[in-house]
């Protein structure tokens, strides 16, 4: 149980980190779209 405790919060962490990471890159796929899509 005390192994189960330890952990959990380091798959959260390491889970929240490649979801903010996702984030990111998604989003600045999406800038980039928009500032090639104004040039044209």
């Amino acid at each position: 149980m005390r192994n189960m405790e330890e952990k959990f919060p380091r798959a959260l962490w390491v889970r929240l980190f490649v979801y903010v990471v996702a984030g990111h890159v998604v989003a600045g796929f999406i800038y980039l779209l928009f500032t090639v899509g104004a040039k044209q």
